[in-house]
This record gives structure tokens, sequence and C-alpha cells, in this order.
């Protein structure tokens, strides 16, 4: 599996989103990080997979932060 981290939430409330060493995107959801994991290759992600992954680090808020 992949690094994953969900940056902090910018001032828009868009979250930057990195997979290993590739910055993927800005995410405003949970689905969005789910559609920038499968486009990495991870197509097998559901939105609950990200909200429960162990494997994705979320810095400044979990996956309910989506307000700065």
């Amino acid at each position: 599996m992949p690094q994953v981290v969900v940056h902090p939430p910018a001032a828009d409330g868009g979250r930057r989103v990195r997979v290993g060493e590739h910055f993927v995107g800005m995410a405003y959801t949970t689905l969005d990080v789910v559609e920038f994991l499968r486009s990495a290759g991870l197509e097998d992600v559901e939105p609950r997979d990200v909200v429960d992954a162990e494997w994705i680090e979320w810095r400044g808020g979990g996956p309910e932060s989506w307000a700065r």
C-alpha cells in the first residue's frame, strides 16, 4: 500500500492529497480522496475505506474536517 497523506484544510476547505511522492490533487470531500486513490491504481477503494483506513495519514484533522 502506498503512503497516502491528506494535508490540513486550506482556506477554501480543500485538502492536498499526496500518494507516495506525488501530489494527486485537492480534495474537498472524502469522495475526492477515493477518486484520487482509484486514479493512482487502487481501484477497489471505497468511501468507507478512506474514512477507516489506517494507511491514510490525515493531518490537521480526520476525514470529517474540511474547513479551516
